[in-house]
């Protein structure tokens, strides 16, 4: 029996479609010490691979490195901030499903005074690994297949997501500053996408929030002393747009709010401020995807109040067996 060769091919717009959404979908796990761009909810195949490399460099008056960002009043600290990881999608449930594992790395310097004595230091290495698991609680099905992906429209959806942070990073009790915290820490998150007119790639808009809780334990090694942290509560908020196909834009805004700290029973303050940015984000190819962003607090002129502002780059290598099987196929 003869079979045409060209039949066994992939259609090229089902290609295109998956390899896009592998590019720049969820497959990245987040940047769980700062806010994410928007976009990496968005569902993808499932049985989908990614590997993430995030850059920042960050000035402010908290340690950007501990999520608990506590004010260190008068304190400038510089940051350089790398993170490296590894994502996998799969299907629970019929749901789509997200397993990642980030771990920071980088430098931070300043000058912070504790307890009533200044400190001008550096630290350098690695922080604390973070462990991400993101489920989708309402939306449409997992995808597991490529009509599946075609198919996929966001419409209003919502996830849980857990996060847990290993305290197995760099740290000295010597000094207020470090990569690791030192104690164990982690999120409850429910990130939402809410789709905004058609979903035809280059006039797709979203808007997305992401709620969510900060929980601390205590670390009773801060030098020398106990330091605790009562529950910070986070809303990261993006409206996203495309421009093209493969080029889309961003507007972010980011609200903080409890978070209070005290050392040996003396308390600072609670954190109560916003910060906005915007986001640029760009499908190299079927494979990358690439963002860039900046953000800063803006009502942040009282002492007790976070003074940060930060550029980011992110880059997403992702890959998907089936959509690179279909590729070689395709190629012959």
């Amino acid at each position: 029996m003869t079979t045409d060769a060209g039949s066994r091919k992939p259609d090229a717009r089902l290609l295109s479609v998956a390899a896009a959404m592998l590019a720049v979908g969820a497959l990245c796990p987040p940047q769980a010490l700062a806010q994410v761009p928007g976009r990496f909810y968005w569902k993808t195949l499932s049985g989908g691979n990614a590997v993430p490399l995030i850059y920042e460099s960050i000035s402010g008056n908290a340690n950007p490195f501990d999520p608990a960002l506590t004010v260190a009043p008068g304190a400038s600290l510089d940051a350089t901030m790398a993170l490296a990881g590894y994502a996998h999608t799969f299907s629970l449930l019929d749901r789509s499903a997200m397993a990642a594992i980030i771990v920071p790395m980088g430098r931070i310097s300043g000058e912070v005074t504790v307890a009533g004595k200044t400190y001008n230091q550096s630290a350098n290495g690695f922080g604390d690994p973070m462990l991400e698991f993101d489920i989708n609680l309402f939306g449409p099905p997992a995808q597991n297949n490529i009509p599946d992906a075609l198919r996929y429209e966001p419409g209003f959806s919502v996830d849980l997501l857990a996060d847990l942070a290993l305290p197995i990073g760099e740290y000295d009790s010597n000094q207020p500053l470090n990569l690791g915290q030192n104690r164990w820490y982690g999120r409850l998150g429910m990130p939402i996408i809410w789709q905004l007119g058609d979903w035809v790639p280059g006039r797709r808009t979203t808007l997305e929030f992401l709620p969510a809780v900060w929980l601390f334990g205590d670390n009773d090694n801060y030098v020398g002393q106990t330091l605790k942290t009562d529950p910070l509560f986070q809303l990261d908020a993006h409206i996203t747009r495309d421009f093209t196909k493969d080029l889309w834009g961003a507007i972010d805004g980011v609200w903080y709010s409890g978070g209070q700290a005290s050392i040996n029973g003396v308390q600072g303050s609670k954190l109560n401020n916003i910060a906005l940015g915007l986001t640029l984000g760009y499908t190299i190819n079927d494979n990358i995807g690439a963002t860039i962003s900046y953000k800063s607090t803006i009502n942040d002129n009282g002492p007790g109040d976070l003074k940060m502002d930060a550029f980011m780059f992110t880059l997403v290598f992702g890959w998907h067996p089936l959509v690179e099987g279909m590729k070689r196929l395709k190629s012959e």
